[in-house]
């Protein structure tokens, strides 16, 4: 969206709050995938949900009574984007959200609660799916400022797509042709004791029939080793890594486990069979049109779903206007509303 926004000539603030400040998890993104450096680097870390919050919306009302930006653009569900649409509703900056409309009505997750109060304080909505339009507007948005635009992070995946190296990232996990890629990191999942010990017996069960590497969010990471995670024979627990690594590890596996929401879409374009850790999904279109599945974190749930699609891999398709061009549509409607 920056570089579409650059081409017609638009001066977009690139704004980077220090949400995710590792090195493994924020700066290798603006490495790989040749993002401008930011423009601001608001540096906040880490902290529990308020303090972050609180953090985040002081320094965001200092730069924005500084800048006096036209529009505020925020993406998906994290604190940072909670904190981003409040305070421009506050100074009555006009917001757009991208990835709105995106609901797992699961209130007891984070993300959603973030995702519901930054669409109803958001003028703009631009979806990546054609039922969310029905959903805004049964939340009240205006039907004129809810635009079906794609998935600006599948742009990303198509654009490096043709130069992952499956076979250097095989190489360096020592992986035969069958392996499987496993992700975690959500509270529900990695907070609670009762579900790590549940998620890594599914693992466990999984592991016999091919390898599975894991490349270890931090969050969650003592929950799930006091539940002999790395005890787990044949399970390849990693640090996390790079963008264009994990996009190659992914593209050559034969199923990926997940409660990621992301990995759900990305595995839909690769594919790739996904089983997701989860409940419920705020991505329904990857079930209903795409190789995903959901499975909770019960292990007979995990293994025998594992073991179905191994031996027959769903057939899926890919999701509408998820063609890497949401992020030109996005430039197009943010410059055509502000004349």
């Amino acid at each position: 969206m920056i570089a579409a926004l650059r081409s017609i000539d638009a001066t977009p603030m690139l704004v980077h709050t220090g949400q995710h400040y590792d090195a493994a998890l924020s700066g290798v993104f603006f490495e790989q995938l040749g993002l401008p450096e930011p423009d601001r680097n608001l540096g906040v870390g880490s902290g529990s949900l308020a303090s972050q919050t609180g953090a985040l919306m002081i320094a965001l009302e200092e730069l924005y009574k500084a800048e006096k930006p036209a529009q505020v653009v925020v993406y998906g569900d994290i604190n940072s984007t909670l904190a981003a649409s409040i305070v421009a509703s506050q100074l009555q900056i006009p917001i757009a959200h991208v990835e709105a409309g995106l609901r797992s009505f699961d209130r007891t997750m984070p993300e959603e609660i973030n995702r519901v109060v930054t669409d109803a304080l958001s003028s703009i909505h631009f979806t990546t799916s054609p039922e969310a339009a029905d959903l805004l507007a049964s939340e009240g948005a205006s039907p004129d400022g809810v635009h079906f635009v794609g998935n600006p992070m599948i742009d990303t995946l198509i654009r490096f797509r043709d130069t992952l190296d499956t076979k250097a990232v095989k190489a360096r996990f020592v992986l035969p042709d069958s392996y499987a890629v496993a992700t975690l990191h959500r509270p529900s999942n990695v907070d609670q004791v009762a579900a790590a010990r549940n998620i890594v017996e599914g693992l466990a069960r999984v592991v016999n029939e091919l390898p599975v590497v894991l490349p270890l969010h931090p969050r969650g990471r003592s929950t799930l080793v006091d539940q002999g995670l790395l005890e787990v024979p044949g399970l390849i627990v990693t640090d996390p890594i790079g963008y264009l690594e994990f996009m190659a590890l992914m593209a050559g596996s034969a199923i990926v486990l997940t409660d990621s929401g992301g990995i759900q879409e990305e595995t839909t374009v690769l594919g790739i069979p996904c089983l997701t850790l989860r409940d419920n999904t705020e991505r329904p279109i990857t079930v209903s049109m795409g190789t995903n599945t959901l499975v909770g974190n019960d292990p007979d749930r995990i293994f025998s779903a594992a073991k179905q699609f191994l031996a027959e891999p769903p057939v899926g398709r890919i999701p509408p206007l998820w063609d890497g061009r949401a992020g030109e549509r996005i430039a197009a409607i943010l410059v055509g509303d502000s004349h």
